[in-house]
């Protein structure tokens, strides 16, 4: 394609790169959704399992539903704090450091954050019962979150491409080529 020369972004020949650049960013404001999801997710079951009334009793009082609800909370307090991290690493890189150094690390949450996220929406429809397949009422959340979840774990590169990128990434590391066991 002929690109005009004052349409050019960066050096010539280089738009892979540009694109590969801004990897990092689209992975972290996706991971970024998914952390918010996971929250919201949360925060229904709570209010669902302390309102609803099963075998006399509320759903907070079954051991199961709190062992549903301890999972959520630590599969997304996991992503949320490695996100932190994350961040962090990415304010004190500078950009053009951030890509060679965190490509790795950021596929891998992406990959641990879509994964977290479809264990959390599948624990949620089953507290909710039938109510989270409902397109409306109190599971709608539940019901929109468990069908949309899943663009997450496709857009800016599917699971399976993240996964082996952060272990390629990885083996690539110094550290790898001197870990003993």
């Amino acid at each position: 394609v002929k690109v005009p020369a004052k349409n050019v972004i960066g050096m010539e020949n280089m738009g892979f790169m540009v694109t590969m650049y801004n990897f990092n960013h689209e992975r972290w404001m996706i991971i970024a959704y998914i952390i918010a999801g996971c929250r919201g997710m949360v925060e229904e079951c709570f209010k669902w399992a302390s309102q609803r009334v099963a075998f006399g009793k509320p759903l907070i009082q079954q051991p199961v539903i709190r062992q549903k609800l301890a999972g959520m909370v630590a599969k997304t307090e996991s992503v949320y704090s490695w996100y932190e991290a994350l961040t962090y690493q990415m304010t004190q890189l500078p950009y053009d450091e951030q890509s060679a150094k965190l490509a790795g690390t950021m596929s891998l949450l992406k990959y641990h954050s879509t994964r977290a996220a479809w264990d959390i929406a599948d624990d949620a429809v089953q507290i909710f019962g039938g109510r989270g397949i409902t397109q409306s009422g109190m599971g709608a959340y539940v019901e929109r979150f468990m069908r949309t979840n899943k663009f997450a774990a496709i857009l800016g590169g599917s699971e399976e491409v993240m996964a082996d990128l952060g272990i390629k990434m990885a083996s690539k590391s110094p550290a790898f080529a001197t870990a003993k066991l």
